[in-house]
């Protein structure tokens, strides 16, 4: 598993970095050699805030934790994604085993000196959208904590579509119709 970590606010010593990698290999059984983990660890208000995203097998896990240690909060966290992997076992046994990621997100972050009020971009993500169904595309929206995903619908012959969580609770699908 490779490991990047980010400090927001914050300059930790090396053996925090260590205990963190040490906890997160332990999800290494679930992934592929080939798994990335991005730690950020931040303080705010005497808090310590880690986020922990990790990227295999063409799913992300995201989990963000935060308590008065930071020791604590990177159990914590590390927790939190065994939970998702636990709850959402029997879905995602047959994509973390196989068929690892092709490709790895990049993202891009820019900023323009164009005048207020004018519409502007200030971030932008590009990433590989590889076919899947519409359930796995629902699942890999919860496990991101995210209100909607888009995807290439593999029902529908790859084509463009977005799935979103609904006030009532359910899901809505957004698709191309050619």
């Amino acid at each position: 598993m490779k490991f990047q970590y980010s400090e927001k606010k914050v300059r930790l010593p090396e053996n925090v970095h260590a205990y963190a990698e040490k906890k997160v290999m332990k999800l290494a059984r679930f992934f592929e050699e080939d798994a990335e983990a991005l730690i950020v660890f931040s303080v705010e208000k005497n808090r310590n805030n880690v986020e922990l995203t990790v990227h295999g097998a063409g799913t992300w896990f995201r989990a963000s934790e935060s308590t008065s240690d930071m020791f604590a909060s990177i159990d914590a966290a590390v927790g939190t994604i065994e939970g998702q992997i636990r709850k959402n076992k029997t879905r995602l046994a047959r994509r973390l085993r196989q068929d690892a990621f092709t490709r790895t997100a990049e993202e891009t972050s820019f900023a323009t000196d164009e005048p207020e009020g004018e519409l502007t971009i200030v971030r932008a993500k590009k990433f590989y959208m590889r076919p899947m169904t519409r359930e796995e595309a629902i699942l890999q929206m919860n496990l991101l904590e995210h209100s909607f995903f888009a995807f290439r619908d593999q029902d529908n012959g790859g084509s463009f579509a977005v799935v979103y969580k609904r006030n009532d609770g359910g899901y809505g699908l957004i698709d191309d119709t050619e």
